[in-house]
């Protein structure tokens, strides 16, 4: 059972996958919410598609003044490390620095994000590891449910998902269906 990770979902402004516009991240530790974090990001490339901005409802006059995705990143990487130590002793302390895995509802979308952010801003990728929600609800619910939709799995795992298409909501309802299925 996966009981240490991180839950993320990514908006993006237009079909680049570059183009996230905003984050929500939540860390799960031992079964339980430990930390979330939420932010806008001026997306790359700086433009909305009509579509996009429906579904999410964020505005380029919203992300005009929002950070860029690699400052973004900086303040979520020191969240997202975990400090594992491995042998303690008076003198020495040994000790190994791995990331916590993703949890993504649609992985291959949050990740395909997230690496194509990475590559616009020229940053190494350190091939994060990710867990797919959404495979883990055909897996457990195959044909009992209408679709397998990040709302829909969510009222399966009895968790209410508010908000929808709020990065930190849909954030939230991936963490809680991962603790449910994985």
């Amino acid at each position: 059972m996966l009981r240490d990770f991180i839950a993320i979902d990514f908006e993006t402004a237009n079909q680049q996958p570059s183009s996230v516009c905003s984050v929500g991240i939540v860390m799960v530790r031992g079964g339980q919410v430990a930390d979330t974090f939420y932010s806008l990001i001026q997306p790359e490339p700086n433009y909305y598609h009509y579509w996009c901005q429906r579904v999410h409802g964020i505005t380029q006059d919203e992300t005009n003044a929002a950070p860029i995705f690699p400052i973004v990143w900086q303040q979520l990487e020191q969240r997202i490390h975990n400090v594992y130590f491995s042998d303690q002793t008076r003198h020495n302390l040994h000790y190994q620095i791995a990331t916590l895995p993703f949890v993504a509802h649609n992985a291959r979308f949050d990740e395909g994000c997230l690496k194509a952010a990475f590559k616009v801003y020229q940053m190494d990728y350190p091939d994060y590891r990710f867990y797919d929600t959404l495979a883990a609800s055909r897996r457990q619910f195959g044909h009992s449910l209408p679709n397998h939709q990040l709302h829909t799995v969510a009222a399966a795992c009895g968790y209410d998902l508010r908000n929808h298409h709020h990065a930190l909501a849909d954030a939230e309802a991936c963490a809680a269906i991962a603790l449910n299925l994985l």
